[in-house]
């Protein structure tokens, strides 16, 4: 049997034979290699066949040559369906235009969603992927990747812990965890405020109780800030202290910063190649050519095709390479120092709360060891300084 694909591609007629001699008509073709398959006997002067469309003029070549008649049945294959297009060509534009815009508009962006976030952060949120192109009616394979959206939300937007990016067929889900800010708990039990840390106090906001201790004090941790008795002597009322005390506080931190360090660092000359993705088969269509860096960073960015919600075997495949070189930063001891202690405070501030100020910072000690300068800084610090003491039933 011949392949039926090839068959298809190229064509096959339907014949009917009717004369005398038949079996010689039959073994003509042979000779003339005319290939007939389906051959059916309809009666003792009459057959059927079917044959390659290109042996159409060898056929009639071997009917002139004998005495029997040819008429045509009918013809399959593609070459017939793209005649029988062309007649219906309106109709045939119309499906492929449909089909076409179908396929353009699943791979656009209808919707972004966004949960887990307050109003507020949402609308950061939205902001920044404006900034960077993610919005409704933008072809996805011009955006950036997923993991990149991800990143960027991260780095830009304080207010977030976590954001999870996922696009399912034309829309953006944005899971978003934000950072918790520990909030004041509504006391009705009596309670003191007192000293967590030592400190001086720098200002005081009491909106309860009666503050025993003034701006400039120096208190040691657990020494009552603000009482929770109010009132004369012989006519106190116990009440919930509340307020905010703002105190002067030191940290201490040691810090290491090289001399010599070797990075490896980006120059900023790219080489891009473009793809067309087939299955598992990367057919490039743009960016052709070798490039002459000696030492690079490689990144892939892989866009499928969809359309509605099922995802194409073909896709949009980008190669980025990135000239990157080998360089030696080197530092005096001085601006190791400052290094140090910029280095310090970004560190101090990932354990201070959003409220808190650093005042300055002194160094303490510093020396150089294997090729290292080493600090002991000491930072002052403005705080919240109170915690609540609750009041016993006695005191």
């Amino acid at each position: 049997m011949k392949n039926q694909w090839t068959i298809f591609f190229s064509g096959h007629v339907k014949v009917k034979i009717v004369g005398k001699g038949i079996e010689r008509f039959i073994n003509q073709c042979v000779r003339e290699n005319i290939v007939v398959w389906e051959v059916t006997r309809l009666t003792d002067f009459s057959i059927t066949c079917s044959l390659h469309l290109k042996d159409i003029h060898k056929l009639r070549r071997v009917v002139r040559n004998s005495s029997c008649k040819l008429t045509f049945e009918g013809g399959r294959g593609l070459p017939f369906l793209f005649q029988k297009a062309l007649y219906n060509i309106g109709f045939v534009a119309g499906a492929i235009s449909f089909i076409f815009i179908l396929f353009i508009l699943s791979n656009m962006v209808w919707g972004i969603e966004i949960e887990g976030a307050e109003p507020e952060t949402e609308y950061k949120i939205r902001k920044e992927l404006d900034a960077i192109g993610v919005e409704k009616g933008k072809f996805q394979f011009v955006l950036k990747d997923v993991n990149e959206i991800q990143k960027h939300l991260s780095e830009t937007i304080n207010a977030i812990t976590w954001v999870g990016v996922e696009l399912n067929g034309t829309t953006y889900h944005f899971q978003v965890v934000e950072k918790t800010q520990p909030k004041e708990q509504e006391f009705f039990s009596p309670r003191h405020l007192v000293a967590r840390k030592e400190a001086v106090i720098s200002n005081m906001f009491i909106e309860e109780g009666q503050a025993v201790v003034t701006v400039n004090d120096f208190v040691r941790k657990g020494d009552l800030l603000v009482s929770g008795f109010i009132g004369k002597e012989g006519q106190t009322e116990v009440v919930s202290a509340r307020g905010k005390v703002m105190g002067e506080t030191w940290w201490d931190a040691k810090v290491e910063v090289p001399l010599k360090t070797t990075l490896n660092v980006l120059t900023g000359k790219t080489k891009t190649t473009h793809y067309f993705q087939l299955f598992s088969l990367n057919i490039p269509f743009w960016g052709f050519g070798k490039h002459e860096f000696k030492q690079v960073e490689t990144t892939y960015q892989e866009k499928p095709f969809y359309f509605i919600s099922w995802k194409l075997p073909i896709g949009y495949n980008k190669k980025i390479i990135r000239e990157s070189e080998t360089v030696e930063r080197t530092y005096t001891k001085e601006e190791a120092i400052k290094v140090g202690i910029e280095d310090g405070r970004k560190d101090l501030k990932k354990s201070l709360s959003e409220d808190a100020v650093i005042k300055g910072e002194k160094i303490l000690q510093q020396s150089v060891e294997s090729g290292k300068v080493k600090l002991l800084l000491l930072y002052n610090v403005i705080e919240e300084i109170s915690a609540v003491q609750p009041i016993i039933q006695g005191d």
